[in-house]
């Protein structure tokens, strides 16, 4: 494994946090989620088995965490397949390096993710007017600048298969980020989205701290392409998922999820798009 991994210049601990921080739930008999104080990972793989994957590496300073949901889960010393990012942004990356490194296993991200995620290329800037909530006018703290992975990150099979998730297709999904990927499992409907949309209102610090649900858009503060967001909502919402975990926000399925996602599309501009860009 490649020994130059590092973080950004401004990676660092940040401190926000939710009811549902430290809360596992087990979504379906594969499908583990798990909260790092705002933003959620998922386990892919039955407890029955030392044999699953991480989608997604939570917030900066959070790899011990990780770990021990990882042994709580599928037992001590257990170590996944892979882990699989829907993007690079900072609260899904925070403790990337320290389990490449503690687990010794590859990364796998969309190639037009790759450049943020190999020291080539920053995201773009927090974007404050965005929303008069408290997390969008605190998002200009949050790190932006790539991390390098090196070696250790590798671009997603073209054929939209997904390295040891069986059955799970990835789904080019951009707008919060180029790159970003959605995964979903067509024999039960099930849906990771990422950030391609979330069930909380995640530019408000009340909402975000009591994870009141509601189908929103990708976080407003660092989506940059709104037509190609609005596009992937859409894609997302034909699927007709039964069940989604999301970046943000607790897991939501059945009527709920399909009205709040019928909801989103038809109401777009007055729920998602930020103000400032209308």
């Amino acid at each position: 494994m490649d020994k130059k991994m590092n973080y950004g210049d401004d990676y660092k601990f940040i401190p926000a946090t939710s009811v549902q921080s430290g809360v596992s739930e087990e979504l379906l008999p594969d499908l583990y989620v798990h909260t790092i104080q705002i933003a959620n990972i998922v386990f892919y793989g039955s407890p029955d088995y030392n044999d699953f994957v991480l989608i997604d590496a939570g917030m900066p300073k959070s790899a011990q965490e990780i770990i021990d949901a990882a042994e709580k889960r599928y037992g001590k010393n257990a170590k996944p397949n892979a882990i699989i990012l829907t993007h690079g942004h900072f609260d899904h990356v925070g403790a990337i390096i320290e389990l490449v490194e503690h687990w010794q296993v590859p990364v796998f991200a969309h190639k037009l993710e790759l450049p943020y995620l190999t020291g080539l290329e920053n995201y773009p800037e927090p974007d404050p007017p965005v929303d008069s909530g408290l997390v969008a006018k605190m998002s200009p703290m949050f790190p932006n600048e790539a991390i390098d992975l090196g070696e250790s990150v590798q671009e997603l099979p073209s054929d939209g298969t997904v390295p040891f998730m069986d059955g799970f297709k990835w789904i080019h999904t951009p707008g919060h980020t180029p790159g970003h990927v959605s995964l979903f499992r067509e024999r039960d409907r099930a849906l990771i989205a990422g950030d391609a949309f979330v069930t909380v209102k995640q530019e408000s610090l009340y909402k975000v701290f009591t994870q009141e649900k509601e189908v929103n858009g990708p976080p407003k503060y660092l989506t940059p392409d709104w037509t190609a967001a609005f596009d992937s909502v859409k894609k997302l919402a034909a699927l007709n998922p039964s069940v989604a975990v999301t970046g943000h926000g607790v897991p939501m399925s059945g009527a709920e999820l399909s009205e709040g996602l019928r909801k989103l599309v038809d109401d777009f501009d007055q729920i998602a798009l930020p103000k400032n860009k209308k």
